[in-house]
């Protein structure tokens, strides 16, 4: 992208809760980004839901606070179609003082996951399912957005309604226009199950590509629907008694011949995916906290919600928590279906990557695969049931330190913890109020 034409830009990398934090900058000075010129205290990229420091954070008074540089991300500037006037931004990370990539910083997190597969000469291939509400956030509560044509509140839902994508073409137009431009890509749309609830697929990329694709596509998203005069949101459960938003991931494993090593040529898959599918199971208790990010998030991962609660695995079963598709055994891979739409992408492909590996460096075998309506299973291994356990579940986690670094298991914490303590100070009906669009 040529910024030469540009009066200013963006410069931003992501928090722990996926939001990002940054600089408005006059373009002039894009060219001396890389030389270690743009700085940031590395506090910023642990502070809460509200952006507030982290009250006792070890990145705050005990080291004076101190900066950390940020350097260009391989991602490369992106316009940003939501603003009235032209402007680009520039994905960036956060290294230290002495070059180290800062591993509180989410994108380097799961740069270093993604070193173990590179190690074996391994490429990460992976691809999202974005789901997220289009909103009236004008009362008192969230509710569904007035049909374009009519003028009248969405009522009922409309499950792969095209009328109800076409009512709404003119931000879908949009939309699709602006992944473009920024090299996100999307493809296919369907209504879902929700009032106003969409979902949008990501085609696959290589990993860490797929995660910035989702990071920019929710902000890409939530700032075109205001330029419509709606609101989006990616809140795991916006309304109570409607379908949750989930962020479902598809991820296969490329050797340097570029073949998928999850394919021996069968219908069951080769050792290496059952050994992936195991450590992925092994992980998923510990992990609840990632998948499910916020105190809204728990009220999607009920039983009987549609979302998976228990880990288990299954092919071609999609009340599994992971599913492993159907189709040309080329094409074989892992469906991840247990995350939120609120989640953080880096730290969420963190998490199952990293699993993912365990279960291949330890040579787990994963339990048999369970059929039928596994939501009726009754005796699987259970994700945490509330933020409160889920944030002690990952902090003491065995399983959870050898995927990611101490430090971000410690600043993730301790986020959570402020963050549960300043809701409880809230009335429960003004919540959703932080959560909205900072999800």
């Amino acid at each position: 992208m040529d910024l030469s034409t540009l009066k200013t830009i963006r410069i931003a990398a992501c928090d722990v809760n996926g939001q990002m934090r940054g600089k408005r900058m006059p373009a002039a000075l894009a060219s001396k980004l890389g030389d270690g010129s743009a700085r940031m205290p590395l506090s910023t990229l642990n502070v809460d839901i509200w952006g507030r420091d982290v009250e006792d954070s070890p990145l705050v008074f005990e080291t004076g606070d101190a900066d950390g540089i940020l350097k260009p991300s391989n991602r490369g500037p992106v316009p940003m179609p939501w603003l009235d006037s032209p402007s680009a931004l520039v994905p960036m990370v956060m290294e230290t003082e002495d070059g180290a990539p800062f591993l509180g910083d989410p994108r380097q997190v799961l740069s270093q996951v993604l070193d173990r597969y590179a190690a074996r000469g391994w490429k990460v291939m992976a691809a999202t399912e974005m789901e997220f509400n289009l909103v009236d956030d004008s009362g008192a509560q969230p509710g569904p957005p007035a049909h374009p044509h009519t003028g009248r509140k969405l009522a009922q839902q409309s499950v792969l309604s095209v009328e109800e994508l076409d009512a709404f073409d003119a931000f879908f137009t949009d939309l699709y226009d602006g992944a473009e431009a920024m090299g996100v890509p999307a493809q296919s749309a369907i209504s879902e199950a929700g009032l106003g609830q969409f979902e949008i697929n990501l085609n696959h990329q290589e990993a860490l590509r797929a995660a910035d694709d989702a990071w920019l596509f929710k902000a890409l998203v939530k700032g075109l629907a205001r330029k419509h005069g709606l609101a989006a949101t990616f809140m795991a459960k916006p309304y109570a008694e409607e379908a949750g938003n989930g962020m479902h991931v598809h991820f296969s494993v490329v050797d340097e011949a570029g073949n998928n090593v999850f394919d021996d040529g069968s219908e069951t898959g080769s050792e290496l995916l059952l050994q992936a599918v195991a450590g992925c199971l092994a992980a998923m208790p510990a992990s609840t906290l990632i998948f499910a990010p916020h105190g809204n998030s728990y009220d999607r991962l009920v039983p009987g919600a549609h979302a998976p609660t228990g880990a288990a695995w299954a092919y071609e079963n999609r009340t599994a928590a992971i599913r492993i598709p159907g189709g040309s055994p080329k094409a074989r891979r892992i469906e991840h279906r247990t995350a939120g739409g609120d989640i953080n992408p880096y730290l969420m492909l963190s998490v199952v990557l990293g699993a993912a590996m365990l279960g291949i460096e330890d040579r787990m075998e994963p339990p048999a695969a369970s059929s039928g309506n596994i939501y009726d299973i009754a005796d699987l291994p259970q994700l945490a049931s509330d933020w409160e356990s889920a944030i002690t579940l990952f902090e003491d986690s065995l399983l959870m330190g050898r995927i990611l670094p101490q430090m971000m298991i410690r600043n993730l914490a301790m986020t959570k913890r402020q963050e549960a303590a300043g809701f409880a100070t809230l009335p429960s009906d003004e919540h959703w109020l932080s959560w909205l669009e900072a999800v």
